[in-house]
């Protein structure tokens, strides 16, 4: 299991770390049957959303298995920036972490250091279902000092601190929330405002300039808007959400009688 994991983790790294588009999609419903769903739709990576999703940690690992079944990387947004969360996450089967409502370089270096096991940072060590508990202890070494990293740009004050966000270590790309990001700029909902666009902007311009990969979540499902995000130079990319797309095609056609 942790060489298949660790060799996904590489691959997807490597794709982002070349410029090419890597495409996944958010999870919030709390059922293993929705994740091997989304996981056998040919996405790069399904991210379990603990924000605002209905799950809970004891459940993580049922569903990080049957998103591993089907050969996509299993990530977590955990709920808070906090770097104990992370940990428990990574500890739970989580290959990366995604992080929300980054503001700073120093809050993002101490999470980060808080994702790692030393010497590379100072997540505690033990047994978990990560590492079966023990019985893949020295497999999973390599794998528990570099997972995948991903901070969530989502305010004015990320934004304006995004050269020194791109520059602290072990950082693997960036993903702006664009609901959050339109509520700090006092449009909530309105993601096309061109106050939003232009912050979208000056990220994407900052994150090319650093080299440090940058994404989008494209909430409601359009392929013609994925496109564009791709063109726009994305390359962690969210492509809906699983109760997004249940709501879009769970309608009576003909209407209410």
């Amino acid at each position: 299991m942790t060489s298949t994991r660790i060799e996904r983790l590489t691959g997807l790294r490597t794709r982002l770390r070349s410029d090419q588009p890597t495409v996944g999609t958010w999870m919030q419903i709390p059922s293993p049957d929705v994740a091997e769903l989304l996981a056998s739709g040919g996405f790069d990576w399904v991210t379990i959303d603990l924000e605002h999703g209905a799950i809970a940690r004891h459940q993580l690992p049922d569903l990080f298995r049957a998103i591993e079944l089907h050969g996509a990387v299993p990530l977590a947004r955990v709920a808070l920036p906090d770097g104990s969360l992370c940990q428990q996450a990574l500890d739970s089967g989580a290959v990366g972490v995604v992080i929300p409502r980054v503001e700073s370089a120093s809050q993002l270096t101490e999470i980060v250091a808080g994702c790692m096991w030393p010497p590379s940072g100072k997540r505690g060590v033990g047994f978990s279902r990560a590492n079966l508990f023990g019985r893949m202890f020295e497999d999973y070494k390599t794998e528990a000092q570099q997972p995948l990293i991903v901070a969530q740009i989502e305010s004015k004050n990320a934004v304006t601190s995004i050269a020194s966000l791109l520059a602290v270590r072990g950082l693997d790309a960036v993903m702006i929330g664009p609901y959050d990001l339109s509520a700090s700029l006092g449009v909530p909902g309105q993601v096309d405002h061109p106050d939003v666009r232009a912050c979208v902007s000056e990220v994407l311009k900052a994150c090319r300039k650093a080299g440090v990969p940058s994404g989008m979540h494209v909430v409601t499902p359009d392929p013609k808007r994925l496109e564009e995000e791709i063109a726009a130079g994305h390359r962690f990319l969210a492509y809906g959400v699983d109760a997004v797309f249940v709501s879009h095609t769970a309608q009576n056609p003909r209407g209410r009688r």
